[in-house]
């Protein structure tokens, strides 16, 4: 369904067209119009469905800008998201001139207290600096016409539910509320009951919760083997972007420390970075200049970062609805997208719990050798060869490329650059990664959990397989953009 028929303003319109949609996504066809007609609403969706723009049309749609109270009120797990949020909203709403501010942890309040003094209409915030604000009178909730929850199954696991009561209860009872969350545990039901009215339900299924736009793999490995594979891997498949998520905090440093140490351009997020330091690293990564980005669950929720072509899972999620929210971050907008989950042995069921719920097998990958990850990087290589070549300002260099040649070979020039441009077998970098604790072991009928159960579905693959043994390698088309990679790789 194209937005033009969602009952959207012309304003709205030329913003949505302006941003590059087209058709909404199914979250945002449902939800929509209810919204516009001023039901409660629960959105069951995962980051990635489109949902911001679920709840942000509609209410930016209700706006009257000659009210300067805040009228909408949209409360965000974390400070990553609540910034995205609120940069969606400011593009969405710029054509009806709507205010849109918002509010974090972790940053200046006192800069926070003068945006608020220019009056937003829609307010963004997180639970702990909301409060912040209530306490200090400097956000007066009063005007609330529209109250959304995003992320609340998040917030749940974050401890944040005493505040978000707390909130809640200063806005006006004669209000709108939204509440979207990928799982609905009791706790967020029992929100519903009390603080909705008459609230309709709009539930993405679960075939429509992972993609068939990103193939997904898995390799069986030992806790202190993954990170060699790890990074073989990624010499094998030489993707784009790559996000890597860790189980820990302590994890995500180590694995970041260890993927810088043997030449790769890495850096970890996670919530005990200040914000000027996670806000630097998520610049670098959506603008290409970070290959790696290694996170925690947390730290990642509600990013939303175009061209991530991998996604590896060092860590597999004890929960099967966290493995969706991971691989959610590729295949996206029509482009097609890589996830690979390390297992351990012991960990197996977990796996199986995973594919009953996306209804899709994870395919078994083959370890690469030292010689594919060699052959793997060479071949980069020659992309990267490819573009120089190509780079038409390299003309000027014709009089001394002849000058080496007198004094070369050819192939000793061309080996020398190959050489420049690949690296060594990266395990010969040792790198030590703290074994986690492992997960609680599961037996085969998923007792001493809370998985989900479902079926099998098919899962289609073209991938080339290796001899008999049921295990396949990576073969993939390599197109990987140059952009002097030895040099990006070394940076800090």
């Amino acid at each position: 369904m194209y937005f033009s028929e969602l009952g959207l303003s012309n304003k709205l319109l030329k913003a949505i067209q302006r941003s590059g949609y087209e058709e909404a996504t199914p979250i945002q066809e449902q939800t929509i119009p209810m919204v516009l007609a001023g039901k409660d609403v629960i959105g069951q969706a995962q980051t990635g469905t489109g949902k911001t723009a679920a709840f942000g049309l509609p209410t930016i749609e209700h706006v009257d800008v000659e009210n300067p109270a805040i009228q909408t009120l949209i409360i965000s797990p974390t400070r990553e998201l609540a910034i995205q949020t609120e940069e969606e909203l400011f593009r969405l709403g710029k054509e009806k001139r709507v205010k849109v501010q918002v509010v974090y942890g972790g940053a200046d309040i006192r800069r926070q207290i003068r945006s608020l003094e220019k009056n937003p209409q829609i307010l963004v915030g997180t639970p702990g600096r909301l409060r912040d604000h209530l306490r200090r009178g400097t956000v007066d909730l009063s005007g609330v016409q529209t109250l959304v929850l995003d992320e609340a199954d998040e917030m749940l696991n974050m401890g944040f539910l005493e505040d978000i009561e707390d909130i809640i209860k200063q806005t006006p009872s004669e209000r709108q509320t939204l509440l979207f969350s990928a799982t609905m545990p009791p706790e967020i039901k029992r929100i519903g009951v009390q603080f909705m009215h008459d609230p309709q339900t709009v539930k993405i299924k679960a075939k429509e919760l992972t993609t068939d736009l990103v193939d997904q793999y898995y390799v069986r490995a030992k806790d202190y083997e993954k990170f060699d594979i790890m990074t073989r891997m990624i010499d094998v498949q030489d993707p784009d972007l790559t996000i890597v998520f860790g189980r820990t905090k302590r994890r995500v440093d180590e694995l970041s420390r260890g993927l810088i140490a043997r030449g790769y351009n890495a850096a970890g997020i996670h919530g005990d970075l200040t914000q000027d330091r996670r806000s630097k690293i998520m610049r670098r990564f959506k603008e290409g200049h970070l290959d790696i980005l290694v996170a925690t669950d947390v730290a990642a929720r509600g990013l939303d970062i175009s061209g991530v072509t991998h996604v590896y899972n060092y860590d597999i999620p004890s929960d099967p609805d966290s493995y969706v929210h991971r691989i959610g971050r590729t295949g996206r907008a029509g482009h097609h997208g890589v996830s690979l989950t390390f297992v351990t042995p012991n960990e197996m069921n977990y796996l199986h719990e995973i594919e009953k719920l996306t209804r899709a097998r994870m395919l078994p990958l083959k370890p690469p050798t030292e010689e594919e990850a060699f052959r793997g990087q060479v071949a980069s290589a020659y992309n990267d060869i490819d573009s120089l070549v190509a780079d038409p300002t390299t003309n000027r260099y014709s009089e001394d490329a002849a000058k080496l040649l007198e004094k070369y070979d050819a192939v000793e020039l061309v080996a020398a650059l190959l050489n420049d441009l690949t690296k060594d077998d990266a395990s010969q970098v040792p790198v030590k990664i703290t074994p986690e604790r492992p997960l609680p072991s599961r037996n085969r009928n998923g007792r001493g959990g809370n998985y989900r159960r479902g079926g099998h579905g098919n899962s289609h693959r073209n991938f080339h397989r290796n001899g008999g043994d049921g295990h396949r390698r990576f073969n993939g088309d390599r197109k990987r953009r140059f952009s002097n990679n030895r040099n990006r790789r070394r940076e800090d």
